[in-house]
């Protein structure tokens, strides 16, 4: 018989406990709202917490949320917003258990991004949209970004966790490298003199992102690929804030979050906006979408006092949770509010966000483009590592691979090839703009020009 010291020995009312609540503590309760104020209508919202996806025997549900703030028009954010979770659905395999699905979602999401523009600029529209795409399976979170929409995540002991990337090339020097070694131009409006104005924009175009969906006018530089970053919470739960960038440009996080402490998400969402417009005034479309993940048996309550905000990496955010409890058996066995981190990726490389380490070895089926899905007859495939470093080791197997089309996509995002044409534009110089015809769109992201000359070169 083992000693009393050689374990530790859980008392039965706590096993108990833990069966009886099993079935509400795996999966969250979802409370969300919404509110916005519009400036031009081109910001739109995807909510929706009954998705269904058959899972062995039975069936199962996530949510989505979705922001897209578009720009030049709205019909890249209308587009994305009706196609993009389809897109991201069809690049998972059939017959995954849970936490492989969970699994697929990172890679699923740029194939089903890099899909979504590759078919919106088939339609010739000139129009763009960021995008910050979220989906809740039980407690995992993951988050996928283009552009400077945000996303952030309260835990309920109080910990601000940044789950998307900010893409304007003001604040993003990795981006803005990729950018010029790609063959582009990064600077501001030059209005002769030596006079620069505004912020870094993205040359030809004008664009002061480096991420979006759309813009096909601007160039292949702008990339379709998203940050994705994917936690995991505790079943104490936690607060998420998505918005447009008419809040972010007015509120920190800190200050998004505790204008609306102890309010429901509808009526939260509804002051992060009020604070915004007080902060800067109407100047863009302004949208949040407020998310609560609560545990079943708690009903949505107002949050704990705000705690002092850690800055840093997710890592640097690890704490206990206090318990609330009297009983010194419950504290002891309460779950710690810890967000652990799953994924991060933000690199704008294909050949690296689509490789093949991976633990399915169906995720990407040998004669399936890994982007767009469609099937690739025996011998036409090309490898995503086809013109990279790794290419002189290629064997015919090695996978995943694309369709020529997407190959095409994937070179004129590296800056190889123009997308849909074999003329490749050469970068006009900064200096060229001074002579070409400006209309502002009153877009703070955006110019579009009217240049009288095109130079371009066959390649």
């Amino acid at each position: 018989m083992s000693s009393r010291g050689d374990h530790q020995t859980v008392p039965l009312s706590v096993l108990l406990k833990r069966e009886l609540a099993n079935e509400k503590i795996e999966k969250p309760e979802i409370v969300h709202g919404q509110a916005s104020q519009s400036k031009k209508g081109e910001d739109f919202t995807f909510l929706k917490t009954e998705c269904e996806r058959a899972m062995g025997d039975g069936v199962t549900t996530f949510s989505v949320f979705g922001l897209f703030d578009g720009h030049n028009g709205s019909a890249a954010a209308i587009y994305t917003k009706e196609n993009l979770l389809n897109n991201v659905l069809t690049a998972i395999p059939a017959d995954l258990n849970r936490d492989e699905w969970v699994a697929a979602l990172p890679r699923a999401l740029v194939a089903g991004f890099v899909k979504t523009d590759k078919d919106f600029q088939e339609k010739a529209k000139t129009s763009g949209t960021t995008v910050t795409f979220v989906i809740i399976d039980r407690w995992v979170i993951t988050v996928a970004s283009v552009g400077d929409s945000r996303c952030i995540l309260e835990s309920a002991e109080g910990g601000i966790y940044y789950l998307s990337a900010d893409h304007r090339l003001e604040c993003n020097e990795e981006e803005r490298e990729r950018i010029t070694a790609s063959g582009g131009e990064v600077g501001r409006l030059n209005t002769g003199g030596g006079n620069e104005i505004g912020p870094l924009r993205c040359w030809p175009g004008g664009l002061c992102l480096s991420r979006s969906i759309g813009d096909m006018d601007v160039g292949e530089y702008i990339v379709p690929v998203p940050y994705v970053k994917q936690v995991k919470l505790s079943t104490a739960g936690g607060r998420m804030i998505i918005s447009s960038d008419g809040v972010w440009d007015a509120l920190s996080a800190e200050a998004a979050i505790d204008c609306c402490r102890g309010m429901p998400p509808d009526a939260a969402a509804a002051q992060i906006v009020k604070e915004a417009l007080q902060a800067k005034g109407l100047r863009d479309d302004t949208t949040c979408i407020v998310v609560d993940i609560l545990p079943q048996e708690k009903p949505a309550a107002p949050l704990p006092p705000p705690k002092k905000p850690v800055k840093g990496m997710l890592k640097a955010m690890f704490r206990k949770k206090p318990s609330e409890s009297s009983s010194n058996v419950d504290h002891e066995y309460m779950e710690p509010d810890i967000v652990e981190e799953l994924f991060e990726e933000g690199s704008a490389m294909l050949s690296e966000r689509l490789d093949t380490k991976y633990p399915l070895c169906n995720m990407f089926k040998l004669f399936m483009c890994a982007v767009c899905q469609l099937e690739i007859k025996p011998g036409e495939g090309i490898s995503i590592h086809a013109g990279t470093s790794r290419s002189v080791k290629l064997r015919p197997w090695d996978g995943p691979f694309l369709c020529s089309s997407c190959q095409e996509k994937k070179e004129a995002m590296e800056g190889r090839r123009l997308s849909g044409s074999n003329e490749r534009s050469l970068p006009l110089p900064l200096s060229l703009f001074l002579h070409c015809k400006i209309r502002l769109l009153k877009d703070p992201c955006f110019f579009l020009f009217q240049i009288d000359t095109v130079v371009t070169v066959t390649s």
